[in-house]
């Protein structure tokens, strides 16, 4: 599929500006925002490697003409306050026209100010919840972005999978207070669960980043006669929950999350994983997918492990590129007017269309189920 992007780019730019005979390259500087260590690295670390990959696809395909793509890449350290301050050198000192990252909700709420006030579009690859596109009052931000679903979606797919697939019809949550994130999954997971027959038993908080032991609350929610865990959170605290529950002799209760599953959790929670579900945006069985796990190996001499943030930071940026190639400059105003007009676009993992609140529409839900040590497709779902 890349070779047909980059013909299809190559197609539609027109050469026109040469010097000497020859055509002058312009530099298209890129921002990249991404937790390249903190709790977030395992995700940050492969979400730069596959950007970088993408760049180099694209400027070697000769796809948009005379336009270079330049990564700038920037650790925010997997919190939000150190994300805004890269941003600003970002912008202010590497001048870049465009920001692709960071993965996470909170991040990307707190950039969104610094971005929607200097001009520069910033496009999250995992950044979930609305209003990292939207203000509180409701209406869009012009120059953020996001390539995937949204939490009122995502919440909406797990309560549905939860009550219809697996017939839970008892849930106990357990989410992260700090997190906008977790808070958002959490509340439109409450939403739609009701409606699907089911009844929230027990709602539990930790503090992300603080919290450890978490017994307490599972004993609780093992009180509760919970069928169905919950976890809209992220990563670490997850795979602790998991561990500490089987520990606690919670066999029979289902673990279901969010696209918040990491493969790196495996390592923590060892065979507590097995047969947990979690809703996400691709699988990693997806033949449309592999030219890119190839690619990812041949380059790395490694596997894509947390190939959810692969794979989206990796279509970001051809995102990104497609409205570039449109622009036809390196101007942040011609690249947010192009992200905003997409339509039908191709990429790897799906094919977008940017609705008015700078989300993609209508996108299917993969369910993961976690088996002999990593995620696999299990199915697609798209709620009633």
């Amino acid at each position: 599929m890349r070779k047909g992007f980059a013909v299809l780019l190559l197609a539609a730019f027109s050469l026109t500006l040469f010097v000497g005979g020859a055509l002058a390259e312009e530099v298209v500087k890129v921002g990249y925002l991404a937790a390249l260590t903190g709790d977030w690295a395992a995700y940050g670390q492969t979400e730069l490697k596959s950007a970088q990959l993408a760049v180099e696809e694209i400027n070697a395909s000769g796809a948009l003409g005379n336009l270079k793509l330049e990564l700038v890449p920037y650790d925010f350290r997997s919190r939000p306050e150190d994300a805004v301050n890269a941003v600003r050198r970002m912008i202010n000192q590497d001048k870049v026209v465009a920001i692709v990252g960071a993965n996470a909700s909170g991040v990307n709420i707190a950039t969104a100010p610094v971005v929607n006030q200097a001009g520069v579009p910033q496009i999250g690859t995992v950044s979930t919840n609305p209003y990292v596109t939207m203000d509180e009052s409701g209406k869009v931000r012009p120059y953020s972005f996001r390539v995937c679903f949204t939490d009122p979606y995502q919440g909406k797919l797990i309560a549905y999978f939860a009550a219809k697939d697996l017939g839970k019809l008892k849930a106990a949550i357990l989410y992260d207070v700090s997190s906008d994130y977790s808070q958002g999954l959490r509340e439109f997971f409450i939403k739609s669960y009701e409606g699907y027959g089911g009844k929230v038993v027990a709602d539990l908080g930790f503090r992300g980043g603080q919290d450890v032991d978490f017994r307490a609350q599972l004993t609780e929610i093992r009180n509760s006669g919970a069928d169905v865990l919950v976890l809209p959170n992220m990563g670490k605290e997850m795979a602790l929950i998991m561990k500490q529950a089987r520990e606690l002799g919670m066999s029979d209760i289902v673990f279901v999350g969010g696209d918040g599953y990491g493969e790196f959790m495996w390592e923590i929670a060892g065979d507590a994983m097995e047969n947990s579900y979690w809703i996400n945006h691709v699988s990693p069985e997806d033949p449309a997918m592999q030219p890119f796990f190839e690619a990812y190996k041949k380059k790395y001499n490694d596997e894509c492990k947390e190939f959810v943030n692969g794979i989206l930071a990796y279509d970001a940026v051809y995102f990104l590129a497609d409205a570039v190639k449109r622009a036809g400059k390196a101007d942040s105003e011609a690249i947010t007017k192009a992200l905003a007009e997409t339509k039908n676009l191709q990429l790897h993992h799906a094919v977008i269309t940017m609705d008015e609140f700078h989300n993609p529409k209508d996108k299917d839900g993969v369910v993961l189920i976690a088996k002999d040590g990593k995620g696999r497709f299990y199915k697609k779902v798209r709620p009633e």
